[in-house]
């Protein structure tokens, strides 16, 4: 495949270059299996709705016809689940879990490496999203089978980070 050039520029990067060097959806990290795509999480609602609202240009343009955002503020009801389960950037920041070329964070981050990214961050993110499958087993302990209404909060931080806790 020949490597593609992709040049940012919204409102958090400006004349940010990166390139594709995979195809897209492929040559995942074989310990890097997402369950759900970012156009289906975007479409199923994810942070708020307020996630990715000026950079339309960055990515297939069908991932943003059904998504459930709102540019002007975060809102949970936009949630698939209906719960607030994100925390502010600035706690991101704090923590030291941004990623200078993803000023937007682990979403950011998959959405690139979705669309053929490779970059130094991608074992970092693998590791943080290997370790969100202790809330499977949160879900699972707690809940009755299929109980979508269980643990809502837990279950969207899930969808935040691609797994589909819909039927666990």
């Amino acid at each position: 495949m020949k490597r593609r050039q992709i040049i940012v520029n919204d409102l958090m990067q400006k004349h940010y270059t990166y390139y594709l060097s995979e195809p897209v959806g492929m040559n995942f990290d074989p310990e890097f299996l997402p369950e759900l795509t970012p156009k289906q999480m975007l479409e199923m609602g994810v942070f708020g709705g307020k996630y990715m609202t000026d950079c339309r240009n960055e990515f297939p343009e069908d991932w943003f016809i059904n998504a459930r955002l709102c540019h002007e503020r975060h809102d949970p009801e936009l949630n698939y689940f209906k719960a607030n389960a994100s925390q502010p950037l600035s706690v991101w920041r704090e923590k030291g879990w941004i990623y200078h070329e993803d000023p937007r964070g682990w979403f950011q981050w998959y959405c690139r490496y979705y669309m053929g990214r490779r970059c130094p961050d991608d074992e970092r993110q693998i590791k943080r999203w290997k370790g969100m499958k202790r809330h499977i087993a949160q879900i699972k302990k707690h809940c009755k089978p299929e109980d979508i209404s269980c643990r809502s909060k837990q279950r969207q931080a899930l969808l935040n980070w691609a797994y589909d806790s819909r039927n666990i």
